[in-house]
């Protein structure tokens, strides 16, 4: 996965989308009403920019990145989210990379202290009754068992492990991601929406793969769940195998022909592929010729102000196919941009 056509080499398209990605305001800035917060689409592609910007060396990016953070120690500290909602809580992934990247205390404090809340007792008007049943059996009060989680709430106890070394953030991380395993994969190795949604939907399919990825590339070779991890993840990988077009593309709904095919689930694939192989955990010949087929599908949706198209919208858990084949397909939407950084980053590491 080396070799590349003209414009398509990750140090390319990353720097594209990073600058893109700086040059945007928040996505949240100036909507009408009170003061709005960073949500998760924001959180995860910043995350993928600093990775892709500390794999490349791009001292310049870096600091770019983390001069668009300091505000938040500031005026605009009320679009720091409150983590009572796992959407929320994933921006603490942000500022414990940046400790990562930098040293500065006030990156650990901010990001751990957001990582214990996830995991401290049910607080807030999010609370439901089962919330305290989820915290009493030793997972975070936030669980809901939406396959989206796993991206949200592993992304970031991986990252206060990295930052921390902490055993008890990647025991937390890889508990839930057993409990979801064990709840929700079906025998096909995919994943309905929800219990009640049976629908192979592309991107919470997506935001799955992505967090086995991340996840076990974050956890001891010799933790006790890694094995049943990478089962799940593993079986993904092989049914996904199945469903890639000969574009290098994913569907909006994975196994239906008569979907089109959707952007964000196909980065978040390929990310998940391309770490597969770049570790070891999966076949070489195989995975990588996927993976590379799904990152040369992927960026050709890019335009020249490094937008991506065809990204599934916003999308809520619902009963009924056609909801799925009818979302607005969006142009620029971070659910999208977030995946094409995270496959950069990771085809640029070792």
């Amino acid at each position: 996965m080396k070799s590349w056509p003209k414009g398509a080499s990750p140090t390319e398209i990353g720097i594209r989308v990073v600058n893109r990605f700086i040059a945007t305001p928040h996505t949240n800035f100036n909507k009408p009403g009170p003061p709005r917060v960073i949500t998760y689409p924001e959180s995860v592609a910043w995350y993928g920019a600093l990775t892709f910007a500390k794999s490349s060396g791009n001292k310049s990016l870096a600091k770019q990145l983390a001069t668009r953070f300091e505000p938040f120690f500031g005026v605009e500290a009320k679009m720091v989210p409150i983590p009572d909602h796992v959407d929320y809580a994933v921006f603490g992934a942000v500022p414990l990379e940046l400790y990562q990247q930098t040293k500065e205390q006030k990156y650990l404090d901010m990001g751990v202290g957001i990582a214990d809340k996830q995991w401290g007792p049910p607080e807030g008007p999010r609370v439901k009754p089962e919330s305290h049943d989820f915290y009493n059996k030793g997972y975070t009060w936030q669980t809901r068992l939406w396959i989206d989680d796993m991206y949200m709430i592993t992304a970031l106890q991986a990252q206060a492990y990295r930052a921390t070394g902490d055993q008890k953030y990647i025991d937390r991380a890889a508990k839930e991601m057993v409990f979801y395993l064990d709840e929700l994969q079906k025998a096909n190795g995919l994943f309905y929406h929800a219990p009640d949604v049976p629908y192979y939907w592309g991107r919470g399919d997506g935001w799955m793969a992505a967090g086995m990825a991340e996840l076990l590339s974050a956890m001891p070779k010799q933790h006790p769940n890694r094995t049943r991890i990478m089962k799940g993840y593993t079986d993904m990988m092989a049914s996904l195998l199945k469903y890639q077009d000969k574009n290098g593309m994913w569907n909006q709904l994975i196994d239906n022909p008569e979907a089109w095919p959707e952007t964000s689930a196909t980065g978040m694939f390929t990310f998940a592929m391309i770490k597969g192989v770049k570790n070891g955990w999966l076949n070489k010949e195989v995975y990588g010729k996927s993976a590379r087929n799904g990152w040369l599908g992927l960026i050709s949706y890019l335009n020249a102000d490094a937008d991506i198209s065809e990204v599934c919208e916003g999308t809520n858990k619902k009963n009924d196919q056609q909801y799925y084949l009818d979302r607005k397909r969006n142009i620029g939407d971070l659910h999208g941009q977030a995946p094409i950084l995270w496959c950069a980053t990771a085809l640029l590491s070792n």
